[in-house]
C-alpha cells in the first residue's frame, strides 16, 4: 500500500478482528487489491486521507458492511457504487460531493448515512437533511434511498420511452423502407409491362407490314399474268406465215407486175416505147419457146404411145 510519503504499510497490522483502520494514513489512492485479499475486513475506515476519487474496482469490495470516507476530497463516487449491496453504514462527511450515482438506489441494506458538509445539489441536500444524531442519520439513509430510487425509476422510464421511441422510429423506417421497396417493385413491374406492350406493338406492326408486303407482291404477280376472269373467249393462236408462202406471194406479185406491164405494152400507146418493145419481144420469144416445148412434149408423148 502506498502513502503520500512513499512508505509501505502492512494491512494485516491494521486489521483488528473485522475492522480495518486506514485513517490518517495520508492515502492518495485506495489499495483495492490488498483489501480484496482481506474479505474478513467488513468494516473499513478510510477517513482523514487525501482521496480525490475511488477506482471503479473499489465496488468489487462487496463484503463491506461499514465504510467511513469522511474528511477526504472526493468529488464523485463510482457509477456502479450500488454494487456494494451489503453496505449498511456510510459516512461521507466533509467531502466535495455534489450528486450521487443513480446506482446508489441499489444499496437496499443501507441504514445509516451522513452527507453533511458537502456542496450537494439543493434538492439532494434538502432530502438528506441534517445528520446531527443517530435518528437523523437513519432518516437520511431512508430518504436518500427513496429519492435515488425515484430518480432511477424516472431514468428507467426515460430510457424505456427512448427505447420505445427508437423502436417506433425503427418500425417507421422499416415501414417506409418496405413501402419504398414495394413502390420500386410496382414501378419495375409497370415498366416491365410497358416494355412488353411496346415490344408487342412493334411485333404487330412488323407482322402487319410483312403481310402488306406479301399482299402487294401477290397483286403485282397477278397483274403480270393474263387475267383469268376475262369474259372474252380465248383467241386461236395465229400461225406465223411460212417461208414458202412468203416466196409464193412475192412470185405472184412479180407475175402480177409482169402481166400489168404486158397489158400496158400491148394495149396502150406505150407499145412503141423502147421498154415496151423489149418487153413485147421478150414475151413473143417466151411464147415461142413454150410452144416449141409443147410440140416436143406432144412428140414424145406420141412416140411413147407407139
Amino acid at each position: 500500500m502506498s502513502r503520500g510519503g512513499g512508505k509501505g504499510i502492512s494491512l494485516k497490522d491494521k486489521l483488528d478482528g473485522n475492522e480495518l483502520d486506514l485513517s490518517l494514513c495520508d492515502l492518495n489512492e485506495v489499495p483495492v487489491r490488498e483489501l480484496a485479499a482481506l474479505p474478513k475486513a467488513t468494516v473499513l475506515d478510510l477517513s482523514c486521507n487525501n482521496l480525490i476519487s475511488l477506482p471503479s474496482d473499489f465496488c468489487s469490495l462487496m463484503h463491506l458492511v461499514k465504510l467511513d470516507l469522511s474528511k477526504n476530497r472526493l468529488q464523485q463516487l463510482p457509477l456502479d457504487f450500488g454494487r456494494l449491496v451489503n453496505l449498511q453504514h456510510l459516512d461521507l462527511l466533509n467531502n466535495r460531493l455534489v450528486t450521487l450515482p443513480v446506482s446508489f438506489a441499489q444499496l437496499k441494506n443501507l441504514k445509516w448515512l451522513d452527507l453533511k458538509d458537502n456542496p450537494l445539489d439543493p434538492v439532494l441536500a434538502k432530502v438528506a437533511g441534517d445528520c446531527l444524531d443517530e435518528n437523523q442519520c437513519k432518516q437520511a439513509a431512508v430518504k436518500v434511498l427513496q429519492h435515488m430510487k425515484a430518480i432511477q425509476s424516472e431514468q428507467d422510464r426515460q430510457r424505456q420511452r427512448k427505447l420505445q421511441a427508437e423502436r417506433e422510429m425503427e418500425k417507421r423506417r422499416e415501414a417506409e423502407q418496405r413501402a419504398k421497396e414495394a413502390q420500386e417493385r410496382e414501378l419495375r413491374k409497370r415498366e416491365k409491362a410497358e416494355e412488353k406492350e411496346r415490344r408487342r406493338r412493334e411485333y404487330d406492326a412488323q407482322k402487319a407490314a410483312k403481310q402488306e408486303l406479301e399482299k402487294k407482291a401477290k397483286k403485282e404477280t397477278v397483274h403480270t399474268r393474263k387475267p383469268a376472269s376475262s369474259s372474252r373467249p380465248p383467241q386461236p393462236p395465229r400461225h406465223k406465215p411460212s417461208w414458202s408462202r412468203s416466196v409464193l406471194r412475192v412470185l405472184l406479185f412479180v407475175l402480177f407486175c409482169i402481166l400489168c406491164t404486158l397489158a400496158a405494152c400491148k394495149l396502150t400507146e406505150l407499145q412503141h416505147q423502147p421498154l415496151c418493145v423489149s418487153v413485147n419481144t421478150l414475151y413473143e420469144d417466151v411464147v415461142a419457146a413454150l410452144q416449141n416445148h409443147k410440140t416436143l412434149q406432144n412428140m414424145l408423148q406420141h412416140n411413147s404411145q407407139q
